[in-house]
């Protein structure tokens, strides 16, 4: 793939391919170093949300807002962002990206209460919907060979690293104020742009345009879907369970939000569906070229993208909680914990530089290691677990995360057309955030569904009554856990505290094994990737050159 990337000078490498100058790999580091910047941004909020209630007197509903906004915006907006990176340039898009994100990291923390943080949050998603994207598609672009598949070591493993450093920032900025979340953006984003405007040409444009109407059916598909991963738990699956408030608005009785969200994203996919194809007979421009999906690499890689999110980000979720409230960890101590997978998701990157396996032998050993953590994590938890056998699972977690994540991508975008790597990238953006949407909702429901009926259990064989022991567990599962500390603390209440600590170790062990058999099934999903992936990245052939179906307009 040509792209106009200046790899004139570089020395070659196998295949033919230039190797990239020493400017493309520091613009490298500028991309990921923006796309670890959206990421944090999603993980940083669950720790620092405390202090975001007691500085501005928030209600309820818009502290939850302050985490799911940016979310949702984010979700829904990534096929559109994907459209226009071909349309107008991945660089543009990422700078525009990057200018949005970080004006509304401005306003986010210096908002004077809860609504004014909430829009400022939402707004910051669809900068960080700008941003992933195009990202995935300079990578793709200015990068070709074996070093691509460096490249995407790097950009992939940022991502797993990011996530699990983002509670390590909540915990320590916790102390200080939780308005340097946000603001700590600001200088990033200007390293990051400058960066990138001075290590990597524009990219080029392609022709055409974005159709409005499947834009917004693509936004309403994605967001509902993203709402109701999220909110499902809190409201009801079928059925309202618990009122849904917003702007003064209430929906208190009859089906759940959650469950209309989901009816109106099957809706909204469908039509959307037949929309592109519609588009396509009449040779007209449509927003995601459907016959992206008859590539084996492409459509297979995503379904591994969607289980590999749905294995790693859940148990993300669940991990601080134990590490907080069962085990009695600080926040900045449980951060430090998450703050392993990152290392080891690093080591594995720069692992990927001295070997010569295929990605797609990298995606099934980094799958692999994955689960042995997670299996190996759910054996050892205990109230009791030392943190030198929990830091030790989590490195060798971290150590799958770093090669499954990062290749994962390679090998999907690997068979696209050079003139659809914005779509392709958009919608490999799509299958990653959903997928983690959907762990996120899945492993919660099932880390409080065991928690609440461990706890029950454990209560009543104590002696307590059932509807004292039934109270009590809802009360520590409404909690999110943090009332457990404060039995375990009290001597009148100790032993409950003591059976609350076992039950949400519990729910950790199904979550992990849980988790692990994602990760498990994913791994057997990677036998339907085209294995001519890999021959073509060990070729050192351009990425979008082999095997994809061609370019037809």
């Amino acid at each position: 793939m040509t792209h106009g990337t200046g790899r004139g000078g570089g020395s070659a490498q196998p295949g033919g391919a230039a190797a990239p100058s020493r400017r493309q790999w520091l613009g490298l580091v500028a991309v990921s170093l923006g796309v670890a910047l959206i990421v944090v941004d999603i993980t940083i909020v669950n720790v620092i949300l405390a202090p975001i209630i007691d500085d501005l007197d928030t209600t309820s509903v818009q502290a939850q807002w302050v985490q799911e906004s940016y979310a949702i915006s984010f979700a829904a907006l990534l096929l559109v962002t994907g459209r226009l990176t071909d349309l107008c340039g991945a660089r543009r898009v990422l700078l525009a990206g990057l200018a949005v994100f970080g004006l509304t990291s401005i306003a986010a923390a210096l908002a004077p209460g809860g609504g004014p943080l909430v829009l400022a949050r939402f707004v910051q998603g669809v900068g960080g919907a700008l941003v992933l994207p195009s990202s995935l598609a300079l990578v793709n672009a200015h990068f070709t060979g074996r070093a691509r598949g460096r490249a995407f070591a790097v950009w992939g493993s940022t991502i797993g690293a990011a996530a699990a450093v983002g509670p390590l920032l909540g915990g320590w900025l916790a102390g200080l104020s939780w308005r340097w979340a946000f603001g700590m953006n600001v200088p990033v984003v200007v390293l990051v742009a400058f960066g990138v405007l001075s290590c990597l040409p524009a990219s080029p444009r392609s022709e055409g345009r974005v159709d409005a109407p499947s834009g917004a059916l693509s936004a309403v598909a994605l967001g509902s879907l993203a709402f109701a991963l999220i909110e499902g738990r809190t409201h009801g699956w079928l059925l309202t369970t618990a009122p849904f408030e917003v702007a003064g608005w209430s929906w208190s009785s009859g089906p759940s939000p959650a469950g209309v969200a989901f009816l109106a994203s099957g809706l909204a996919v469908l039509v959307f569906w037949r929309r592109q194809r519609a588009l396509l007979r009449r040779a007209e421009e449509p927003l995601t070229d459907v016959r992206l999906f008859a590539i084996p690499s492409f459509r297979n890689g995503n379904v591994v993208t969607l289980v590999v999110g749905l294995g790693e980000f859940g148990i993300l979720a669940v991990l601080p909680l134990w590490l907080q409230f069962a085990l009695g960890h600080t926040a900045f101590e449980a951060g430090l914990f998450l703050a392993v997978i990152a290392v080891g998701s690093l080591l594995a990157s720069g692992a990927s530089f001295s070997t010569s396996a295929s990605p797609l032998a990298l995606v099934r050993l980094g799958l692999a290691a994955e689960a042995l953590g997670l299996v190996a994590l759910g054996l050892t938890a205990s109230v009791d677990t030392g943190w030198w056998v929990i830091a030790s699972c989590l490195f060798g977690y971290g150590i799958g995360v770093g090669f499954a994540t990062a290749q994962v991508t390679n090998i999907a975008l690997v068979d696209v057309p050079e003139r659809s790597v914005g779509q392709g990238s958009g919608i490999q953006s799509a299958a990653r955030e959903l997928g983690a949407a959907l762990g996120i909702a899945t492993l919660t429901t099932l880390f409080f569904t065991a928690m609440t009926s461990g706890l029950r259990d454990r209560l009543r064989a104590q002696g307590l009554p059932p509807p004292e022991a039934e109270g009590l567990s809802s009360a520590v599962t409404e909690s999110a856990g943090a009332s457990v500390p404060v039995l375990a603390g009290d001597p009148r209440t100790a032993e409950a505290g003591r059976a609350a600590q076992e039950a949400m170790t519990a729910g950790l062990e199904v979550s992990g094994y849980l988790c692990a058999g994602l990760l498990v099934l994913a791994l057997l999903a990677t036998v339907f990737v085209a294995p001519k992936t890999a021959a073509v990245l060990a070729r050192g052939a351009p990425a979008g050159a082999a095997g994809a179906a061609p370019d037809r307009r």
